[in-house]
């Protein structure tokens, strides 16, 4: 089960609040379906700080092995949500390979 937390949510401008967290909630839907079996409870954490014009969003899960952490920068908070979720989906899911031991029997021999 993954849970997930959004913190400093009101640093964005209100409006494209309600579609950032939209959106962050629908990228969050891909961790429900992958970590499904996992046998420990993970929270993803979403963390936006707005300093003059521009946004750092940082997004942290928990795993078994290592905590992963990422952040992405940028002016429009929308485009850097996007792009930190496509970077994190790609390290998680390398991390959760990695716990799984795939690369062992996929490896050709």
């Amino acid at each position: 089960m993954v849970n997930l937390i959004i913190k400093n949510l009101k640093e964005i401008d209100d409006s494209v609040r309600d579609k950032a967290e939209e959106l962050i909630k629908s990228k969050v839907e891909f961790y429900q379906e992958l970590f499904k079996k996992y046998d420990k409870n993970l929270t993803i954490e979403v963390i936006v700080n707005n300093s003059s014009s521009t946004y750092t969003i940082s997004a942290s899960i928990d795993l078994k092995s290592k905590k992963v952490l990422l952040a992405e920068e940028g002016k429009d908070p929308i485009k850097v949500i996007t792009k930190l979720f496509n970077e994190f989906k790609k390290v998680v899911k390398r991390q959760y390979e990695l716990e799984r031991k795939d690369y062992e029997y996929k490896r050709k021999r």
